[in-house]
């Protein structure tokens, strides 16, 4: 087949094309430049990422093309990333990138160059049984399929994940005996388009301040914050706030006073919820799971799944309702469900 590969210059997608180019695919590599704005090398690694997508491309011995979706990131990604923020929400745009860039503009240019499919480096599984499935990857500790959770049964028609089968350190192996150059290359942590630059100074440019009061949960004033957008639910580092006794956290915020909302210690009742709503809710199958239905779920990326029950589904939203307390639930996030390996879909808390 001719698949078009995504490559970012990490080790991930290098040894993604190095495996389909030895199962004998007619490969091609993409490369997505997909943010300019104050693109320097301080935090923005595009351009060396690109380099490094040439160099492994040239080992394997595959053409690679570079595409700007910088217009298409912006319009539809970055924008709605500054809307949430605004709304005092705290958006995941790696869940939208994929939805919008990696997986809708990046496969419709795939398809013109005449591709039977794409494929990422994504640690993440497609299975068909009927319908497409969309699986954990093998390597629980690099499993993507969180940020997946909103392709649909078309999009995973069309889409390989060659390392989802593979450990990390299984990965590396490989692209190290096959001399790819960056085979110790360091995993990017940063937010996709912002690199690993302060995220505060960065948001700050975008969005103006709005100081206002501080409060516990009893409403005494103990502080001034800088803007709602700012500050996350959980969020412990850069609050301001010293003095004996526990760490403060963000526990809540009340939009229409402005107030920034914290509390002591890291299980204050106040960071603990039973249950969620959520809305934009999209399914891998193409419809949601039964009212009732048990599953685990995850409300945030680096966390382990908890049993939970989907106790309200609605055409696009759904409540759902955990055996045990989570912490630090916040707006903005996705909550996303699976059974077992099978990663079901998910919504946007609200």
């Amino acid at each position: 087949m001719r698949i078009v590969v995504g490559m970012s210059g990490g080790v991930d997608s290098s040894v993604a094309a190095l495996l389909l180019k030895r199962e004998g695919h007619d490969v091609v590599g993409l490369f997505m430049k997909n943010w300019e704005d104050d693109d320097t090398d301080e935090y923005c690694s595009t351009r060396q990422d690109l380099i490094d997508a040439a160099a492994a491309a040239d080992v394997i011995g595959i053409e690679l093309e570079a595409v700007n979706f910088a217009a298409e990131y912006k319009d539809r990604v970055f924008s709605e990333f500054l809307r949430e923020y605004s709304a005092g929400r705290t958006p995941n745009p790696d869940v939208l990138c994929n939805a919008e860039i990696k997986f809708k503009a990046f496969l419709d240019h795939a398809l013109r160059l005449g591709a039977t499919k794409i494929a990422t480096g994504h640690y993440a599984r497609v299975a068909q049984n009927g319908k497409y499935q969309l699986l954990r990857g093998k390597d629980a500790s690099k499993d993507q399929s969180y940020f997946l959770h909103r392709l649909t049964q078309e999009q995973l028609s069309r889409v390989m994940f060659p390392v989802g089968e593979l450990k990390k350190s299984e990965v590396r192996r490989i692209a190290l005996e096959a001399g790819l150059p960056n085979h110790a290359k360091k995993d990017s942590t940063g937010i996709c388009f912002i690199g690993e630059r302060p995220f505060r100074e960065f948001l700050n440019r975008y969005l103006p301040k709005a100081p206002g009061p501080m409060v516990d949960e009893k409403g005494r004033v103990i502080g001034e914050h800088i803007g709602l957008a700012f500050y996350t639910i959980g969020q412990r580092k850069g609050i301001g706030i010293g003095g004996a006794g526990e760490p403060w956290y963000v526990a809540g915020k009340d939009l229409a006073a402005n107030k920034l909302v914290v509390v002591q210690g890291h299980d204050h009742p106040l960071l603990m919820k039973r249950a969620l709503a959520a809305d934009e809710t999209s399914w891998i199958a193409g419809s949601a799971p039964g009212e009732r239905s048990q599953h685990t779920a995850k409300t945030r990326y680096r966390q382990a799944d908890a049993p939970c029950t989907l106790s309200h589904v609605l055409e696009t939203e759904i409540e759902v309702e955990f055996a045990t307390p989570q912490w630090a639930v916040t707006p903005g996030q996705s909550v996303v469900l699976y059974d077992g390996d099978a990663c079901l879909g998910g919504g946007v808390i609200t």
